[in-house]
């Protein structure tokens, strides 16, 4: 099956065609001249959401798995042959999907096809105690450096327990619990790979400098022979009432730099106009330094040494607005909260300024194109339109619904999701100086990112 290399009305001129092979994989294809590369990006429909109690981590782990070799690739070998033709490579996963990916000279695309093919057919060939081991360790070593032992590490895993309720298949992140990878077995592995790593599972995206007749005819060779699997359970139901219907609070007192405050706002699923309107209305309110929390509490109250409003897109559950401002010395996280709760009500009472929206929206379309310029960008978004929503095309075209957002539609998504009763807030006050000389001498203060829940298995 295939369609036409049309350009879609706000697609800028790029175009994509679509393609389906008898064993049910699906493939996109997007052909790009500018520079001689080629980027392969491959979408696994599975993610942290698919896990079941007591297996968490499970998708994460395997991610790394998936890099230890297969049939006719031994060890490490595909991070060597992919860096040995002048290409890079990685893979991560999320809540609702596992990615691989290789940007490559032109004249290597066939190599990595190959490479993620053979390890889609083979994999199981070679997976066996030693690299499960060693790939716990690795996930492991990652949580501890990554979320246990940095300040606020943990943060974005306490916000999602508390915004998404227990028994919810969002309640959990990515990375998974100790307890849970230590309880992962062999068994579990391979069950996993048989269930969810099949070409009807998944949609591959080849975008660049490619010649699409050629690419296709490679695709039909290597892939074309891996039998599909129909063994795959639906996610459980994420739907959840769009307001919370109270604040939900935690207080975390540990060695932090600063009193933190922290917050996850329940928002409108991903794919909606709704959506793209509360991206829209974060962005005013807390996006860089002209956002009005920048303004409000940094800039003028200096009460603040950051503030930062941004928001994960959920498909499969209402997405998160993620609210994150660390006090300067001395100010207690009350008056933060007062003043943020004060902008977010004017905000929803007014509603963006002409001059707010033009600044947003050339934001959010400057974002969009970067990551639609880049061949794996490209490929990346067309994978994710095509395996969240059932359609690639979308890429291509999300700028224009972005811009298309009125100031009407973002005052009133603000007004009706930015409220104290539809989040779940997160306060970090430090160890007092007098409990950490008792503790011992203070850990390592050095500040992680650990809000992005794509965990990559770069070695």
């Amino acid at each position: 099956m295939g369609h036409t290399a049309t350009a879609h009305a706000g697609s800028g001129g790029l175009t994509a065609t679509e393609h389906r092979l008898a064993n049910g994989l699906r493939v996109v294809l997007s052909e790009d001249h500018l520079t001689p590369v080629a980027a392969v990006c491959l979408w696994y429909d599975v993610g942290s959401r698919h896990e079941v109690k007591g297996r968490t981590g499970l998708a994460h782990l395997f991610e790394h798995l998936m890099f230890q070799g297969s049939k006719n690739v031994s060890g490490n070998g595909h991070f060597e042959l992919v860096q040995g033709a002048g290409g890079s490579l990685n893979g991560t996963t999320s809540f609702e999907r596992t990615n691989y990916f290789e940007t490559m000279p032109t004249h290597q695309l066939e190599l990595a096809l190959w490479l993620e093919a053979d390890r889609m057919g083979s994999l199981l060939a070679a997976l066996d105690d030693e690299s499960m081991e060693n790939q716990r360790d690795v996930v492991k070593n990652e949580r501890r450096q990554r979320y246990d032992n940095v300040p606020y590490g943990t943060a974005f895993e306490k916000l999602t327990a508390l915004a998404y309720p227990e028994g919810h298949p969002y309640h959990h992140t990515p990375i998974g619990s100790m307890a849970d990878l230590d309880a992962a077995s062999l068994e579990d592995a391979r069950a996993f790979f048989r269930t969810y790593y099949a070409p009807n599972n998944a949609v591959l995206s080849v975008v660049g400098d490619i010649d699409p007749e050629k690419t296709l005819a490679w695709v039909e060779k290597y892939f074309g022979t891996i039998p599909g699997h129909d063994g795959k359970q639906p996610p459980r139901d994420g739907s959840l009432p769009e307001i919370m219907g109270e604040q939900l609070r935690e207080e975390v007192v540990e060695e932090v730099p600063a009193r933190a405050l922290m917050a996850a706002y329940r928002l409108p699923h991903d794919g909606t106009r709704e959506c793209d309107a509360a991206d829209v209305a974060l962005t005013v309110l807390g996006s860089g330094e002209s956002s009005r929390l920048h303004n409000r509490l940094v800039r003028r109250d200096q009460s603040a040494v950051a503030a930062g409003f941004g928001m994960l897109r959920l498909a499969g559950a209402p997405s998160m607005g993620w609210l994150d401002v660390k006090t300067s010395s001395g100010v207690e996280v009350p008056e933060i909260e007062a003043a943020v709760d004060e902008e977010l009500a004017r905000f929803a009472a007014e509603g963006p300024t002409a001059e707010e929206m033009e600044r947003a929206q050339a934001q959010l379309e400057r974002e969009w194109l970067d990551r639609l310029s880049t061949v794996a960008g490209r490929a990346d978004e067309l994978c994710r339109f095509a395996v969240l929503f059932g359609d690639p095309q979308l890429a291509l075209t999300a700028v224009q619904r972005v811009l298309d957002i009125t100031a009407e539609e973002v005052q009133a998504v603000a007004a009706a999701r930015l409220r104290p009763d539809n989040r779940a807030v997160l306060v970090y006050e430090p160890i007092a100086a007098d409990e950490t000389d008792e503790a011992g001498e203070p850990g390592d203060n050095s500040a992680t990112d650990a809000s992005d829940e794509n965990e990559g298995a770069e070695q």
